[in-house]
């Protein structure tokens, strides 16, 4: 089995639609996909309907959240949670609390390169997405790609939207802690995303892995494209002695990243034993699979 557990859609800040995200899923070849769009569960059903046979769609979602660092302050961390209940009523007010603070500081970090002189129109940056759809950097940096300013995703967050970059603006995040307990709650499990991927900038020690794994997490992504072979050796053995699954996925975006769908997979042994940390029956979505 080839299974992908981190992909986008452009119901967050990818650019394949949901079915278009799988029939590209069909087309890589694999066998099972998880749709974690940033802070919403909007991809699900279009997704699910446009499942070809013999292939299953992991529901799932990636969730903004802060963390200690382990060395006296804070970092931002991503989290993947999985197969839970969606009408949640605490988990679909944090999500759609995070989607509106995305849609304003979008809105204003758009509205500060126009004002510093960029061909970039804010009002028309936010009417040309779905009205609750989560709003990220890359769309602002697709816009600058339009207007001719950068010629890439990457090339806008290297030299403007990036970690230090001049028009950089923060958020507030949900505490991981909480992240996890509300997706437990909600009958799920959680993944820390891409840990160790310095390159993006600060990340959390190993210790504060071990603290979160205290307080319910499931596993850590270990195959990642920002990984490389030191660091999932590290993210093996940390993962080993704290009992975590260990996961594998490409974080594909569509033409937002070089990323293609697969490149990194999860092993199916791995897959099985993160599906049976859920509490059986949360998903609908996924018990609809099953069945």
């Amino acid at each position: 089995m080839r299974i992908d557990l981190h992909t986008h859609s452009t119901a967050s800040d990818g650019t394949d639609s949901p079915a278009g995200l799988i029939r590209a899923a069909s087309l890589a070849g694999l066998d099972v996909i998880a749709v974690t769009d940033h802070d919403t569960t909007a991809g699900w059903s279009e997704a699910l309907a446009a499942l070809p046979p013999g292939m299953r769609m992991l529901p799932g979602a990636e969730l903004s959240c802060e963390s200690p660092d382990g060395l006296g302050g804070t970092v931002t961390v991503h989290l993947l949670a999985y197969l839970f209940d969606p009408a949640s009523e605490p988990l679909v007010a944090e999500q759609t609390r995070l989607r509106s603070e995305r849609r304003r500081r979008l809105h204003r970090m758009a509205t500060r390169m126009a004002a510093d002189g960029f061909p970039v129109d804010p009002d028309e940056l936010m009417a040309a997405l779905p009205p609750d759809a989560p709003a990220g950097r890359p769309h602002l940096a697709q816009a600058l790609m339009r207007a001719g300013v950068v010629g890439s995703v990457n090339e806008a967050f290297d030299r403007f939207l990036g970690s230090g970059g001049s028009y950089l603006l923060p958020r507030t995040d949900t505490p991981v802690e909480r992240a996890i307990s509300m997706i437990a709650d909600a009958g799920g499990v959680t993944v820390l995303a891409h840990p160790f991927a310095r390159a993006r900038g600060p990340v959390v020690t190993p210790g504060v892995i071990a603290d979160l794994t205290e307080r319910g997490l499931s596993g850590v992504e270990v195959d990642h494209p920002d990984h490389d072979e030191p660091t999932r050796a590290e993210l093996r053995g940390l993962a080993a002695g704290l009992g975590l699954v260990m996961t594998g996925s490409s974080d594909y975006h569509g033409t937002n990243k070089t990323i293609r769908l697969g490149q990194e997979t999860t092993d199916p042994e791995q897959f099985e034993a993160l599906v049976a940390r859920a509490k059986p029956g949360s998903c609908p979505v996924w018990e609809r699979q099953l069945s």
